[in-house]
């Protein structure tokens, strides 16, 4: 079991940069995968980006590659989207995901948080 907790969201311009970081608590943090995903208002939600367990590999959302950036410091549990370059259809709540798998992570993951709001204005 692992409990998520996301915090870092909040009101930006269009072409601004924010991070958002999700913390994990419970059994050991580098044991999982990690990944982010949105859901926008009205929308199902979506895949961003995701992470191993040691950080050496990421796998990114055609639409935010290039312009997000995943990373993790298992010494502080903690798992980070550095999102830059914000554009409007960005706006959702952004949720930190955790699962056992590689390809779990991206689909079907087995831990998820209660999501943070971005929301970019133009």
């Amino acid at each position: 079991q692992v409990q998520l907790v996301e915090s870092g969201g909040r009101l930006v311009q269009a072409g601004g940069s924010l991070s958002v970081s999700c913390a994990a608590s419970g059994r050991t943090f580098s044991s999982y995968y990690m990944g982010w995903f949105r859901q926008a208002p009205g929308k199902e939600r979506e895949f961003v980006a995701c992470i191993n367990k040691s950080g050496g590999s990421t796998r990114y959302a055609d639409s935010v590659k290039g312009r997000f950036a995943i990373s993790r410091d298992n010494a502080k549990n903690t798992v980070y989207l550095q999102m830059n370059s914000l554009k409007p259809e960005d706006t959702a709540v952004y949720y930190c995901a955790a699962a056992t798998g590689w390809v779990a992570v991206s689909t079907t993951p087995n831990y998820w948080g209660q999501g943070t709001q971005v929301t970019v204005s133009s």
